[in-house]
């Protein structure tokens, strides 16, 4: 990637940062999916449903991506977006990254599939996508899903890590995990935009 590119990639980092902060982390009493209690809460849907941070999620997350990746999942709903964005933003740059879409539960119909998207070849480099990771759990349900289906699901890319045990988790599964941004991260620049 030339330097063009590379500050270009930074910009639109920055710029998807900024709006995590306004459009989808608020403070306050909230529960999580996880059950645990929270100060804080980010709704990753409403950036990566979001117009034009669909193709900026995309751009980010695809540079966290190797070459050797033919495929990218995730548990319904959180992961869609992401990796429908990746798969597209990809093409747009002539490489060929599958999205899979993980179902909570079997289709109650036709085929019965807990995976939805093409099928492609066994042990092929599948890496699973989240908008928030937490615990770690939910991404793991994919990964069970996914390599039950015979493809090699080694790493986690989150957008965001809440920094509450989900990198530990993964270390301890032998799943190599990366997040684009921490919530100290975003908490930090949440502040100094409340400021302006």
């Amino acid at each position: 990637m030339g330097s063009t590119a590379s500050a270009n990639l930074s910009n639109v980092k920055q710029q998807l940062l900024d709006l995590i902060c306004t459009d989808a982390y608020k403070e306050g009493d909230f529960v999580l999916s996880s059950g645990q209690q929270s100060t804080y809460y980010i709704n990753g849907k409403l950036v990566t449903l979001h117009p034009q941070c669909g193709q900026m999620v995309g751009r980010v997350m695809l540079d966290y991506i190797d070459n050797s990746v033919v495929g990218v999942g995730g548990l319904t709903l959180g992961a869609d977006p992401i990796v429908t964005a990746v798969s597209v933003v990809a093409a747009y740059e002539g490489r060929s990254v599958t999205p899979l879409i993980v179902r909570k539960e079997a289709k109650g119909h036709g085929t019965q599939a807990y995976i939805e998207g093409p099928v492609l070849p066994a042990e092929s480099n599948v890496v699973i996508l989240e908008d928030v990771v937490t615990t770690g759990q939910s991404a793991m349900k994919a990964i069970t899903r996914l390599r039950a289906a015979g493809y090699a699901v080694n790493q986690v890319i989150s957008l965001v890590d809440r920094q509450q045990g989900g990198a530990e988790y993964y270390i301890q599964e032998n799943i190599d995990f990366k997040a684009v941004y921490t919530i100290s991260e975003i908490q930090a620049r949440w502040q100094e935009l409340q400021k302006r």
